[in-house]
C-alpha cells in the first residue's frame, strides 16, 4: 500500500463519520477533500464520476467515492472503501431496529419521534420540489412525472416502477442517432472485452435469480428473498436515495406489509440525522422485516447485512463496469437524453412517496404545519436537513 493510498482510507472514513446532507452535499466535500485539499483526481475528473453516476442506477454518492477510490488504488482500494463508506450508518440503524421495541415499550421513544416524522415527511416533499426544478424543463418531462405520479397512487404495485423507469427513458431518449454517434457506438462496443460483458452480466443475474428459485419452505427463504428484493431495487433506482422511499414503501409496507407505516417513516427520519449514505437506512427495512417475522438478534443482523449488500451491490458492480468505458460513453447523446426522461419519472415516484407518507400522520394542524415549516426552512435557508431532525428530537423530549 502507497503511502497516497493510506492517506485517502484515511480521509474515506473521516469523510464517512462526517458526510450529512444527502448526494448533493456530499459531492460538494468530495470537491474540497479529495480534490482541492488532496488533489486524488482533478474537478473534471470528478464531475464526470458525477455524470456517470447520474446515468447509472445505484447510489450516486457511494458510486462517486468507489470511481475515486479505483483511480487512487484500483479494484481493491475500491472494495475497501464501499465497506468504509456503507458500515457506520447501516450498523447504526441495525442497532436501532434490533432495540425498536425496547425503546418504545413506555410510549417515551414514540413520543419523542412526535415531531421528527412529520418533518421526515417534509424532507421528502422538499426532495421532489429540488428534483423537480432541476430535471423538469420540459412538457415530456413534466407529463412523465405527472404519469408516474397518477399510475404509482393508483396501483401501488412494486412492480411498476421498472415498467415506468424503462419508457421514460425511452420516451425520452426517442430520437433519431446522428452518424457520428453511430460510429462512437460502433467503437466504443467494439472495444470491450466480451469475456468480461459475460462475466459482468452473470454476476449481475446470478443475484438477481437466487429469490425466485429458493423455495419458501426453506429456513433461509426470507433472507434470500430480501437480498433479491433489495437487489432488484438496487438495479433500478435511478435520482438518488430518495427514490427509495417510493419504492420500498410501496413494496415493503403496501404489498408485503413487512413492516408497519409508522416503523418505516420512523427509520427514514432517523436516517437523515445521520452521516453516510442515504441508502443505508435499507439497513433498518431489513431488520425490522426480520424482527416482525420472529427472529431473533442474529436474524435481525442478517436481515440487516442482506438488505445493505443487496441494495448497494448492482451500483458497486455497475461503476466498475463503466468507469473504464465513461469516456466514449459519455458522447453517446441517446444515453444523456434517456437520463432526463429517468429522472421526471423518479420526481413523479418521490412526489407520489410524499402523499403516501403523509397518510400515517395524519390530517392534523400541528404535523401539516410542522411538513410545511419544513419545507419553508429547507428551501429558504441553508440549515441542513441533520439539524432539523436533532431539533425535531429536541422537541420531542422536552415537550
Amino acid at each position: 500500500m502507497t503511502a497516497k493510498q493510506f492517506l485517502f482510507i484515511r480521509d474515506a472514513t473521516l469523510f464517512t463519520l462526517t458526510a450529512f446532507g444527502g448526494a448533493q452535499a456530499h459531492i460538494g466535500i468530495m470537491l474540497k477533500d479529495f480534490v482541492k485539499r488532496r488533489h486524488y483526481i482533478t474537478e473534471e475528473e470528478l464531475l464526470e464520476l458525477n455524470a456517470l453516476t447520474q446515468v447509472l442506477p445505484g447510489p450516486s454518492s457511494t458510486q462517486t467515492l468507489i470511481g475515486i477510490a479505483y483511480k487512487v488504488g484500483g479494484v481493491w482500494l475500491s472494495i475497501l472503501t464501499f465497506f468504509i463508506w456503507i458500515t457506520p450508518s447501516a450498523a447504526a440503524l441495525s442497532l436501532i431496529a434490533i432495540f425498536y421495541e425496547q425503546l418504545g415499550e413506555n410510549g417515551r421513544f414514540s413520543h419523542i419521534l412526535t415531531y421528527v416524522k412529520p418533518i421526515a415527511v417534509g424532507i421528502v416533499g422538499f426532495a421532489a420540489y429540488s428534483l423537480a426544478q432541476t430535471v423538469i424543463k420540459s412538457k415530456v418531462s413534466l407529463w412523465l412525472a405527472i404519469a408516474a405520479v397518477i399510475v404509482t397512487l393508483i396501483l401501488k404495485n412494486a412492480y411498476v416502477f421498472p415498467m415506468l423507469i424503462l419508457m421514460g427513458g425511452i420516451i425520452s431518449s426517442a430520437t433519431e442517432a446522428s452518424a457520428e454517434e453511430t460510429e462512437i457506438r460502433v467503437k466504443l462496443f467494439s472495444s470491450i472485452n466480451k469475456n468480461k460483458v459475460l462475466y459482468f452480466l452473470g454476476i449481475l443475474l446470478l443475484f438477481a435469480i437466487l429469490g425466485a428459485i429458493i423455495n419458501k419452505t426453506s429456513p433461509f427463504s426470507l433472507p434470500i428473498r430480501l437480498f433479491e428484493n433489495f437487489y432488484r431495487n438496487g438495479a433500478l433506482i435511478f435520482g438518488g436515495g430518495h427514490v427509495l422511499v417510493p419504492l420500498m414503501f410501496t413494496e415493503f409496507v403496501e404489498m408485503k406489509h413487512y413492516l408497519t407505516a409508522n416503523e418505516f417513516l420512523t427509520g427514514y427520519a432517523i436516517q437523515q440525522a445521520l452521516p453516510g449514505p442515504t441508502f443505508s437506512f435499507t439497513s433498518f427495512l431489513g431488520s425490522m422485516t426480520m424482527k416482525n417475522a420472529g427472529e431473533s438478534i442474529g436474524g435481525q443482523i442478517i436481515g440487516s447485512l442482506v438488505a445493505t449488500l443487496g441494495i448497494n451491490l448492482p451500483g458497486f458492480i455497475l461503476v466498475l463496469f463503466f468507469v473504464p468505458f465513461w469516456n466514449d460513453l459519455k458522447k453517446i447523446g441517446r444515453i444523456k437524453k434517456s437520463l432526463s426522461g429517468i429522472n421526471a419519472v423518479a420526481v413523479g415516484f418521490i412526489v407520489a412517496a410524499f402523499i403516501f407518507l403523509l397518510q400515517p400522520l395524519g390530517l392534523n394542524p400541528m404535523s401539516i404545519g410542522i411538513v410545511v415549516s419544513t419545507f419553508l426552512v429547507l428551501n429558504y435557508t441553508r440549515v441542513s436537513t441533520p439539524i432539523l431532525i436533532i431539533a425535531g428530537l429536541i422537541l420531542g423530549i422536552y415537550f
